[in-house]
């Protein structure tokens, strides 16, 4: 039969229905069969011993099994939460909303096999993968036995053993895959391990996977940066988790969006880690008749149920007993996939073709085999909690899981996260060359605009707007300049970060520490420019107060776009939110609007605004010791000397200092603020 017969066809013919199994699992020392025996529609499996756990060691083989695996969904009822639901308990809302995703799934994946979970769109692959990692996202319950060589598996012995290629290939696009795995070794790698080491790994993982010839490339970022293939950047995943050589690796789909070509190629290196004792779990949808060949295991899912688990050779055999074998010169796992996904208008008829396949498997004889490797693994884990048996091995793993999550110390993280930092910003043509380019032409432009004012009445007015002009530009040009650092790189520091490669604090630190040459150059070169071709003070020691003043005023506007970008999940809603919230700070920096004019009620937007500190600073700097203003006209006001023009803005010569001291005081706030929000993104991201 296949998958387009009539849809009331039987699947079985056999009487597998009436059939009931029983597991004997007694200790050891009783008598019993290795083989199921069948007596009167009842199959009696004796639980086979334990397979040939490795022990802990320099390299380890890891069997990994569950048991009994569920997951449930709950609706996100932070949405459409109503009024009237409040009065009903928590606990009944979440019951009435819980949807199952997996239903009581056994397997086992063990040394040197490459196991493939298939399945059709929402059969429970990703579902499944994240359960068995312990990285079940929000809003998803799951609760099963999971177990690593026979003992009870937690999140810190999966970490400490596994390593987990995600889908979607995240990377610095500016660094070249040497510099990226040498980045990987410096903070993946157990800190004992010497440099020279370290960079000898390095080397052959990048011979082992085939990424010689692109060593020297930059990875590349798409849209604007040119880099290496596809095929390359999914192979150099998988070099950045191997380094630490860990005996269990899971991928979730290894191969989307490659062609057959480099879908072949990432299989084969799949395939060739297994052989060499590894333990690897992928999913994949829809493989082609190579790929599907080059599986050593096969776990079957439909609507979140186990449809089949064993190998190529055994689907075959087992579906054509079902009497659903797979036609002559079709790929077996286009069939089988085809077989199990729904079809709309014939729901009826998919769900009884799932249950019936899944209920044939489970009593099937490679079933139950599966079922009592997965109840041996709840066996043991009973004999340990009672003290029966030996927990060495579990031991040794709680030892190495308890200890820091993250594998480098807190200085040679920061060694190598602000190396990394600074060759992303050395790289990017976008922060170096464009930034100096608009620096020296708004410079040049404003110089022109104002160029050589003469102390008058006239040239009062002018100087001060060039001044504010100074302001506005350090401002704008750095916020927008940093508003999209950490939100476009937020999922690459959250997924670096949740594996334990470096915390938040030297993440944040070595960022900042990277661009801060840049931000201390930049205002450095504007007043160069602009500051004697529009005539401000011309003593020296004037010129270098404006410097540090630009300097600091910089480093101000760069903390509070930090903020913004800390902030902010997008860069388009950093974009959005950043110049609502500016101009405000803008209007009450005492040029459109007069400091001693402001509104009580709203004098706090005052205080924190840098507009405010860096104009009164950069007018105290210009106009005090200013003796005397020329008049040029007659019938107007016109002040007699600089103390006069500090006076009618409100602004006062004694101030100067606060102004230095609330500048850096707003540059250390916002710089905390922005860490503190950099936090609550990490808590938010888990």
């Amino acid at each position: 039969m296949t998958a387009g017969n009539e849809e009331h066809e039987p699947l079985i013919s056999s009487s597998v229905d009436n059939q009931r199994v029983t597991y004997n699992n007694s200790p050891q020392g009783s008598t019993h069969s290795d083989s199921p025996r069948t007596s009167g529609g009842e199959v009696t499996l004796a639980i086979p011993p334990s397979r040939g756990y490795g022990a802990i060691g320099g390299v380890e083989k890891v069997t990994y099994t569950w048991a009994d695996v569920n997951a449930f969904a709950t609706e996100d009822r932070s949405r459409n939460r109503k009024f009237w639901h409040f009065w009903r308990s928590s606990s009944d809302r979440m019951f009435q909303q819980r949807k199952q995703l997996l239903k009581n799934i056994n397997g086992a994946a063990y040394p040197g096999e490459l196991l493939a979970l298939m399945g059709s769109s929402g059969a429970g692959k990703t579902t499944l993968l994240n359960t068995l990692t312990f990285r079940t996202p929000s809003g998803v319950v799951s609760c099963g036995t999971r177990a690593l060589n026979g003992q009870p598996a937690t999140p810190e012995m999966m970490a400490a053993l596994s390593a987990y290629v995600q889908q979607q290939d995240l990377f610095i696009g500016t660094l070249t895959v040497r510099e990226h795995l040498i980045f990987q070794a410096l903070v993946r790698m157990d800190r004992h391990i010497p440099y020279k080491q370290r960079m000898q790994r390095v080397q052959e993982v990048i011979s082992e996977l085939a990424l010689s010839k692109c060593q020297n490339t930059v990875i590349g970022i798409p849209g604007r940066l040119k880099g290496i293939s596809g095929g390359e950047m999914k192979r150099l995943s998988f070099a950045s988790e191997v380094l630490t050589d860990p005996p269990l690796m899971f991928c979730d789909e290894p191969t989307s969006g490659l062609d057959s070509f480099m879908a072949q190629n990432v299989i084969q290196v799949l395939s060739g880690l297994a052989k060499k004792g590894k333990t690897v779990v992928c999913t994949i949808h829809q493989p082609s008749s190579e790929l599907y060949a080059m599986f050593d295991k096969l776990l079957i899912m439909a609507d979140g149920r186990v449809a089949f688990l064993g190998s190529p050779d055994q689907a075959t055999d087992f579906f054509r007993e079902l009497g659903a074998a797979c036609p002559a010169n079709y790929n077996p796992a286009d069939h089988y996939i085809q077989l199990l996904a729904g079809i709309p208008g014939r729901e009826e008829t998919t769900r009884h073709t799932i249950d019936t396949v899944c209920t044939a498997f489970a009593k099937s004889e490679l079933g139950c085999k599966i079922a009592a490797e997965a109840e041996n693994a709840l066996y043991h884990e009973r004999k340990i909690s009672t003290g029966w048996a030996d927990s060495a091995w579990s031991h040794a793993v709680a030892m190495r899981s308890r200890r820091s999550p993250y594998k480098a110390s807190w200085c040679a993280q920061f060694r190598a996260v602000l190396w990394r930092s600074w060759l992303s910003v050395t790289k990017e043509p976008m922060l170096i060359k464009v930034r100096f380019l608009q620096t020296i032409m708004v410079s040049i432009l404003i110089g022109v605009i104002y160029f050589g004012q003469r102390l008058d009445q006239d040239g009062v007015m002018n100087i001060n707007g060039a001044i504010f002009m100074f302001l506005t530009n350090m401002t704008f040009q750095n916020i927008f300049a940093v508003i999209n650092v950490f939100c476009s790189e937020l999922p690459i520091f959250i997924r670096e970060h949740h594996s334990g490669m470096y915390r938040a604090d030297v993440y944040f630190l070595s960022k900042t520490l990277a661009e801060a040459p840049v931000f201390a150059t930049i205002p450095l070169v504007f007043t160069t420019v602009a500051y004697y071709m529009i005539g401000l003070n011309p003593a020296p020691e004037r010129f270098f107060i404006a410097s540090g003043l630009a300097a600091l005023i910089t480093n101000v506007a760069t903390s509070f776009g930090y903020l913004i970008s800390c902030a902010s999940s997008s860069v388009s809603m950093a974009a959005s939110v950043g110049p609502p919230i500016i101009i405000p700070f803008m209007l009450f920096g005492g040029f459109f609007l007069n400091s001693g004019s402001v509104p009580p009620y709203l004098g706090w937007i005052s205080y924190l605004s840098w507009f405010r500190y860096g104009n009164e600073a950069l007018l105290i700097n210009q106009w005090s010791g200013v003796e005397s203003i020329a008049c040029t006209r007659e019938n107007f006001t016109c002040p007699a000397n600089g103390e006069v023009v500090l006076t009618t803005l409100s602004f006062s010569e004694k101030d100067f200092t606060m102004d230095v001291v609330n500048m850096v005081l707003l540059f250390i706030g916002f710089r905390l603020l922005a860490y503190f929000a950099l936090l609550w993104r990490t808590r938010r991201g888990k």
